[in-house]
């Protein structure tokens, strides 16, 4: 995620409740601060916000923000059957911007190819995402810094050969198979404006239709081949996701 706050409040069109910071980075690493993008219903009327949050969600009942770290996917599959999640998707989704992520494939031994996986066009991608506030209960009540927000993104399994020869289309997310297992869930600007949307309940619905379109969001991704100076969270620059010679 390299784009700038300005930038991200005009492509999404959103507001801001407090001024943010945001640090480019080309290696994102779980913990990190990350923008997303919500909807609140304030005054009778919705105000789509930019936000920066914590990437590990820490559900508003944790006794101390440490779980985070185990928190940062969300199985679509069975999100609406954990406690951790299930209040977020109905009441607390967001949407998470980033420029495009890494992926790796393994090899022979302890090989491992790392990918950029981005759109091809040059613009950014979004991932459906849920977030949370959590209060730190030792903070006096005038802190600013005693809430804490985090968010979690929502991922899928990756489709096998079989379910590919059965669409109309091939999608990215075939090639993505032979890398990982699960993927994150993208969204077209359309499912996005219906998964923000604050008034809407029906979870369940939201979820499916989020799975149900990841293959047309991600139509135009592609992916490249990558250094391994990735693999190491101390690097962070944007010779990270320039093309390399792939090693198998």
């Amino acid at each position: 995620m390299a784009r700038a706050v300005g930038d991200l409040l005009a492509e999404f069109d959103a507001e801001l409740e407090n001024e943010i910071a945001l640090e480019k980075s080309w290696n994102v690493a779980p913990t990190d601060a990350v923008p997303i993008v919500l909807e609140r219903l304030i005054d009778d009327g919705v105000k789509r916000q930019l936000h920066v949050a914590k990437w590990g969600l820490v559900p508003s009942w944790a006794k101390d923000p440490k779980g985070g770290a185990r928190l940062i996917n969300a199985r679509s599959e069975t999100l609406l059957e954990k406690p951790s999640f299930k209040k977020a998707a109905v009441a607390r989704r967001c949407a998470v911007p980033a420029d495009g992520y890494y992926e790796w494939k393994k090899g022979e031994g302890r090989n491992k190819q790392p990918y950029y996986v981005h759109p091809g066009d040059g613009h950014g991608l979004v991932f459906a995402g849920l977030y949370e506030w959590w209060r730190d209960q030792s903070a006096p009540a005038d802190d600013p810094g005693r809430w804490l927000l985090s968010m979690s993104i929502l991922t899928a399994d990756t489709p096998t050969v079989d379910e590919a020869k059965t669409r109309r289309s091939a999608s990215v997310f075939d090639e993505l198979t032979a890398l990982h297992d699960r993927v994150p869930l993208p969204m077209s600007t359309e499912t996005m404006e219906a998964w923000l949307d604050p008034r809407e309940k029906d979870a369940q619905g939201l979820v499916d239709l989020v799975r149900s379109r990841a293959h047309d969001a991600a139509a135009g991704w592609t992916l490249d081949a990558v250094g391994a100076a990735v693999g190491n969270v101390r690097n962070n620059s944007p010779e990270l996701i320039e093309p390399v010679e792939a090693l198998f």
